[in-house]
């Protein structure tokens, strides 16, 4: 993959005429028990998005987002938890930065709490309410009042899925598409195989039951190849939505 912080002004402005979709990786710190590492979240984002290559341009990662308790406390567990209130005026700022610097491709990658993700969780919908207010705010400030009713936005509803629709500017999608063929957990054999597959330095696979927790007994289960069709599916699936 390109980064976006290694890029010199006429690749960016090459990128933008290019329509080149510009990614950012968006995940937390968050406990996955006691035999994988804090950052599963992220770096199934972005280890996968690194196998995209150069069709991309990703923007540095963002890593602390709404992890919640919900799992285990934040006395060193790695859990680090940001409200999602905080996240919004941020994620809208970037957004409305992208969107003055000409980018009309821009895209977030998230993977955590995604299993539900027609309703959405704090984290995603932080970024997803971001996007849409940065849209909103800065096609008014350049369209001006009633922008979407003037006349020349009476095709928008045959352009919606073209990127001539405003609102396809900005999306964030989740790493897998809904109804995935692969085992969706936390720090069980889903996630352990896609660990094993794209960060195995960061799995010490004989520490699967200390803690004693219910959501990692089925990591036994765990293993490089299954972890590595996970990673398939998830790169079809953003093939698509990036428009690769």
């Amino acid at each position: 993959m390109t980064e976006f912080a290694r890029l010199r002004p006429h690749q960016l402005q090459a990128a933008i005429a290019a329509g080149t979709p510009i990614v950012l990786p968006i995940g937390v710190m968050e406990y996955h028990g006691q035999h994988l590492p804090a950052g599963v979240d992220l770096l199934a984002v972005t280890e996968v998005l690194d196998r995209l290559g150069d069709a991309i341009i990703t923007l540095p990662p963002f890593a602390y987002g709404a992890a919640s308790h919900a799992v285990a406390g934040p006395d060193g567990t790695g859990t680090l938890h940001i409200d999602a209130g905080a996240l919004l005026p941020m994620a809208e700022g970037l957004f409305t930065a992208l969107l003055r610097a000409g980018f009309r491709n821009i895209h977030g990658v998230i993977h955590h709490q995604t299993e539900g993700f027609d309703q959405g969780m704090p984290t995603d919908l932080a970024f997803r309410l971001a996007g849409r207010s940065a849209i909103m705010r800065f096609v008014e400030s350049t369209r001006g009042p009633g922008w979407w009713g003037d006349r020349a936005m009476q095709d928008y509803y045959a352009d919606q899925a073209r990127a001539a629709d405003p609102f396809n500017w900005v999306r964030i999608h989740p790493l897998f598409p809904k109804g995935a063929a692969f085992p969706f957990d936390h720090a069980g054999k889903g996630e352990t195989s896609l660990m094993q597959a794209l960060a195995p330095e960061t799995v010490d696979i004989a520490r699967i039951h200390d803690g004693g927790h219910w959501y990692t007994e089925d990591a036994t289960g765990a293993s490089p190849g299954l972890g590595e069709a996970g990673v398939q599916i998830a790169l079809a699936h953003l093939r698509q939505v990036l428009g690769l």
